[in-house]
């Protein structure tokens, strides 16, 4: 169940079911009131669906923020090898003492 630190997840579906009414006219305070949707989620749903047909961020965010995104994973990898590398190093010197 949702909280207020466990956001809500909404199925593809039903976000497109929400964006439909606002796309032919019903205004977005009545869609958001209707459904206890916040206004920044009705907005970023609808920008995305115009964007790429899509509401997953995935589909939304440019190259640039992909490979922003595939940088930062390398970067957590290597700090992550060279961790262990310093843990284990002591180990290794007192096995050759």
């Amino acid at each position: 169940m949702a909280g207020p630190n466990r956001p809500r997840h909404y199925e593809e579906e039903f976000k497109r079911q929400i964006v439909q009414p606002y796309e032919n006219g019903k205004p977005s305070s009545q869609i958001r009131a209707e459904y206890g949707i916040p206004r920044s989620t009705l907005q970023r749903w609808v920008q995305g669906i115009r964007n790429s047909g899509s509401t997953k961020a995935a589909d939304n965010r440019t190259p640039e923020e992909n490979g922003l995104i595939e940088l930062r994973k390398r970067n957590r990898q290597l700090e992550t090898e060279v961790d262990v590398s310093e843990q284990a190093a002591p180990v290794f010197a007192r096995r050759q003492a």
